[in-house]
């Protein structure tokens, strides 16, 4: 069949048209692989970038920990005494309880708003009769208990020398249970039952002898709340320390049995 000439034109013109793009396609094609190409060859110049020990590429590196803070406190060696502790004297001085070695040593935690808080009389009176022979009370405030030891060291040093004439030494308040227990209770606590373990209440004394070893513990007895009277095996235990007449021993420390016949 004869074609018309407007439609031959028209398809000519189309293919000539298309022919044209398609060789603009094909150059911009080969502008790019080109640019790409020297990209590539530009970043095969450049060094690898570093990667972490253990670290896999195009993840975030672990975030490194910082090293261990070395303090006065990590060099001092572990108390073996609980007089090997440094302790706060409730006026704010600092305290080496290795000045009490070779003294027979009560240590108390105290409170001044508790029902025990009237053996503070009890303290002081067997304080002043001992301490010639080689006696000393150490008072330690603490709030563990019911908060009743509310007052600052200040407060407590005022309470204890206006109402019970206090003389023997007392220091700073501390805590004696839990996880902010001061070092000295660390000490005294971890020793093995029945002398360990957390005080159960205010006014419980460790006994400590000559030779700086914990040997007794007296949890305050109900039978003496609002007493100035003091346990009378505490009593004994101080009285036959300070006479030497104990030791570490436990049973060096109990009276012989009589097995005589009568």
């Amino acid at each position: 069949m004869a074609c018309c000439g407007g439609c031959c034109g028209t398809n000519k013109g189309s293919s000539s048209g298309m022919g044209w793009a398609l060789i603009g396609v094909a150059a911009g094609a080969a502008m790019l692989i080109a640019a790409v190409g020297a990209g590539q060859a530009d970043d095969s110049k450049k060094p690898p970038a570093a990667t972490a020990p253990g670290k896999e590429p195009g993840k975030m590196a672990p975030p490194t920990e910082k090293p261990a803070v070395e303090n006065d406190k990590d060099k001092q060696p572990a108390a073996k005494s609980p007089l090997d502790v440094k302790v706060q004297t409730i006026d704010g001085k600092e305290s080496d309880l290795a000045q009490y070695k070779g003294k027979v040593v009560v240590i108390v935690n105290v409170a001044s708003r508790c029902g025990f808080t009237e053996q503070y009389a009890g303290l002081q009176a067997l304080y002043e009769k001992h301490k010639d022979a080689g006696l000393v009370v150490l008072g330690f405030p603490a709030n563990d208990f019911n908060g009743q030891e509310p007052g600052t060291n200040l407060e407590i040093a005022e309470f204890c020398a206006s109402k019970f004439n206090v003389t023997f030494p007392m220091f700073e308040k501390v805590s004696v249970k839990g996880e902010g227990m001061h070092p000295l209770y660390k000490v005294l606590t971890s020793q093995p039952a029945p002398l360990g373990g957390e005080p159960k209440w205010n006014f419980t004394k460790f006994v400590i002898d000559r030779e700086g070893k914990l040997v007794a513990r007296f949890d305050a007895d109900k039978k003496y709340v609002r007493s100035k009277e003091l346990e009378p095996e505490l009593v004994k235990k101080v009285e036959e320390l300070v006479a030497g007449k104990a030791t570490g021993d436990p049973a060096a420390r109990e009276p012989k049995k009589d097995t005589e016949k009568k």
